[in-house]
C-alpha cells in the first residue's frame, strides 16, 4: 500500500514538474500579438491571426515584456505613431515583425512625429517592415532615465521621408521628424547622460528621405563639445553601434552621422546619390554642409568596406570627414567616386589625434578642394595606401607627427597640391608617394613622378586601378606593420607597393608606359603649373 501511494506521488511530483515548466517555456516565449488591417477588428483579443486586431490602439495601453511579439500582417498598411517604453531580455527580446505572406507591412503615418519612437527601451528587434512617413520621420531611439541596450533593427524599408530641398541645416536635436531621418538616435544636442549601447542597424534600405542614420550623445553640462580647455569635456559615448550592410540612396541629406560614439563599427554600406541639396543661394553662397558617412565626437570607430558616391553638396559632399573631437577612429577600404571632394576634416580647438585613411580609392572626386584638416590641426593622422584619381585641390597642410606613405595622386587638370614647407620640423613623414600632373614635395622620400600603370583607363570600373604588372610601382612602397591582412581589392599583403592595391600585379588591357619625351614634357609644364600657382597665392 505505502509503494502505490509513493508511486503515485511520484508521478504527481513528475507530472507536476512538466507542467510548471510547460508554463516557464510559454512565459519565456511571451505572448503574440497579431494585426491585420483588412480583416481584423479591434474587439478581438488579438492573440492569433484569426482573431486580429485592426490597428495599433490596443496596443498602447499593453506592457510588453520579454518575449512578447507585435506582429503585422504582411501586405497590409497601418497608421503607426507608436511610443515604446519597455525592455525585453538579451535571450527573450521584444519583437516588432511581420507574419503571412506577401510585402512587407507598411507602418506609416500623415503627422510630423515619428512612426516608432523607442525611449527608454532595451532589447527590442524590429525586423521584416516597411516604413514611411510624409511628413514625420521613422524611427526616435533616446533614453530619457536610463541607458538603453541590445536594440536591433533589421531589414527594414524606410522610405518616403520629407525628401525635399532645405536651405539650412536640419534640426538634429527634436527627434526623427524634425530631422527628417529615417532613424534618430538621441539628438544634437542631448541632455540625456544615458547612452544608446549594443545597438545594431542591419541589412536595412532607406530611400527618398531626408536623412538616414543620425546618431548623436551627451557631453557636458553645456552640452557642447567646442570646450577650449578639453578638461571641461566630459561625454557619455553610445558604445558598440554596429551598422552593416545598409543601403542609402536618393537622399536630400546625410546616409550616416557616427556621433558621440566609442568603438562604432560601420560596414559593408553604400551610400549612392545622397547629399543631392547642393546646399547654396541663388549666388553661390554656401548655406549649410552635408557628407555621408561621417564622424562627429567619436572615438575608436571605424567606416569600412563603403561605397559613397554622387554627393552634390558643394560645402562638404566628401567621403572622408572626422569632425569635432574625433580620436582614434579609421576610415578603410573605402570606394569614393564622382563626389565634390574626397577628404575634408574639421577639428575643433586642440585638434584631433590618431586619426587614419588606409586602402581606400577615390575616382573623380573633383569638384572641390580636399583638405586633410584645419586650423586645428590632425596629430599623429596617418594616410597610406590611398589611390586618389583625377582628384581636385589637394591640402595636405596643418598636419602634425603624420605618416603620408604610399600613396598614388593623380591630379585632375589644373589642381594643385598645397602643403607646410616646415612640414619635417612638424614631425611629419612623406614618403613613397607617386604623384601625377603636378609636382611631388621636395622633402617627399623617395617618391616618384610617374604614370601609375593601372590596368585600363576605364574611370568606371574599381578594377581598373589595380596595378600592372609591370608598374612601376610594384615593391616601390614601404612596410607598414599595422595588422591588415588584405588590400582594397581583397588581395593578400603580399607586395609592398604604392596605391591601394598590394598584389603582384595583372595583365593591363590599355597600359603603355611614358616614353622619356612625354615625361620631359609633363615635367616642364608641371613646373610652369607650379610657379603659376605659387606667384598667384603671392599675389591673392
Amino acid at each position: 500500500m505505502k509503494k502505490s501511494i509513493s508511486v503515485i506521488l511520484s508521478i504527481a511530483v513528475v507530472f507536476g514538474s512538466l507542467a510548471l515548466l510547460s508554463v516557464l517555456a510559454g512565459a519565456a516565449q511571451g505572448r503574440s500579438y497579431y494585426i491585420d488591417s483588412a480583416l481584423g477588428n479591434d474587439l478581438n483579443s488579438g492573440t492569433s491571426p484569426k482573431s486580429a486586431w485592426k490597428s495599433i490602439e490596443n496596443l498602447k495601453g499593453l506592457s510588453l515584456g520579454a518575449g512578447d511579439k507585435v506582429l503585422f500582417k504582411r501586405g497590409g498598411t497601418y497608421n503607426c505613431e507608436l511610443t515604446l517604453t519597455c525592455s525585453g531580455t538579451k535571450e527573450n527580446p521584444i519583437i516588432i515583425s511581420a507574419y503571412g505572406e506577401g510585402n512587407k507591412p507598411v507602418l506609416t503615418t500623415d503627422s510630423k512625429t515619428e512612426v516608432l519612437r523607442l525611449f527608454d527601451c532595451s532589447y527590442i528587434t524590429v525586423e521584416d517592415i516597411e516604413l514611411t512617413a510624409h511628413n514625420g520621420g521613422g524611427i526616435w531611439i533616446d533614453t530619457l532615465e536610463k541607458t538603453s541596450y541590445g536594440i536591433s533593427i533589421c531589414n527594414v524599408a524606410m522610405h518616403d521621408i520629407q525628401n525635399y530641398k532645405v536651405n539650412s541645416r536640419d534640426n538634429l536635436g527634436a527627434g526623427a521628424a524634425a530631422a527628417r531621418a529615417c532613424v534618430m538616435v538621441k539628438g544634437l544636442p542631448s541632455h540625456s547622460r544615458y547612452a544608446v549601447n549594443d545597438l545594431t542597424i542591419s541589412n536595412c534600405e532607406m530611400y527618398d528621405c531626408g536623412n538616414g542614420i543620425s546618431i548623436w550623445g551627451s557631453w557636458n553640462d553645456e552640452q557642447t563639445p567646442w570646450c577650449e580647455n578639453e578638461s571641461d569635456i566630459d561625454p557619455v559615448f553610445n558604445e558598440g553601434v554596429l551598422v552593416e550592410y545598409c543601403d542609402f540612396h536618393d537622399m536630400d541629406a546625410e546616409a550616416i552621422i557616427v556621433g558621440m560614439c566609442n568603438g562604432a563599427l560601420v560596414t559593408h554600406c553604400r551610400s549612392i546619390n545622397c547629399c543631392q541639396g547642393e546646399g547654396t543661394d541663388e549666388n553661390g553662397k554656401v548655406l549649410y554642409y552635408t557628407a555621408a558617412m561621417w564622424f562627429w565626437g567619436s572615438v575608436n570607430s571605424t567606416i569600412e568596406y563603403c561605397e559613397i558616391a554622387g554627393q552634390k553638396n558643394v560645402g562638404d559632399g566628401m567621403a572622408v570627414d572626422f569632425d569635432s573631437y574625433t580620436h582614434n577612429c579609421t576610415y578603410q577600404y573605402i570606394y569614393s567616386h564622382d563626389n565634390t571632394r574626397f577628404m575634408c576634416n574639421c577639428p575643433n580647438y586642440s585638434g584631433h589625434h590618431n586619426n587614419t585613411v588606409r586602402y581606400c580609392l577615390s575616382v573623380n572626386d573633383n569638384r572641390g578642394r580636399s583638405s586633410m584638416a584645419g586650423s586645428a590641426g590632425e596629430h599623429g593622422f596617418r594616410f597610406y595606401n590611398n589611390t586618389l584619381v583625377n582628384c581636385g585641390e589637394l591640402q595636405m597642410n596643418n598636419v602634425h607627427d603624420a605618416l603620408i606613405a604610399n600613396n598614388i595622386f593623380v591630379l585632375a587638370e589644373g589642381a594643385t597640391i598645397a602643403y607646410d614647407v616646415d612640414a619635417p620640423f612638424k614631425n611629419v613623414t612623406f614618403t613613397n608617394n607617386c604623384y601625377y600632373n603636378y609636382l611631388n614635395p621636395a622633402f617627399d622620400l623617395n617618391s616618384v613622378n610617374c604614370l601609375p600603370g593601372f590596368v585600363s583607363e576605364n574611370t568606371g570600373d574599381k578594377n581598373s586601378f589595380i596595378l600592372s604588372a609591370d608598374s612601376p610601382l610594384i615593391g616601390a612602397g614601404i612596410k607598414i606593420n599595422d595588422g591588415l591582412t588584405e588590400d582594397f581589392f581583397g588581395n593578400e599583403l603580399d607586395s609592398c607597393n604604392i596605391g591601394c592595391y598590394s598584389g603582384t600585379g595583372a595583365e593591363a588591357e590599355e597600359y603603355q608606359p611614358e616614353s622619356g619625351f612625354g615625361m620631359i614634357v609633363r615635367y616642364i609644364v608641371n613646373i610652369f603649373k607650379f610657379l603659376y600657382h605659387e606667384i598667384s597665392v603671392i599675389i591673392d
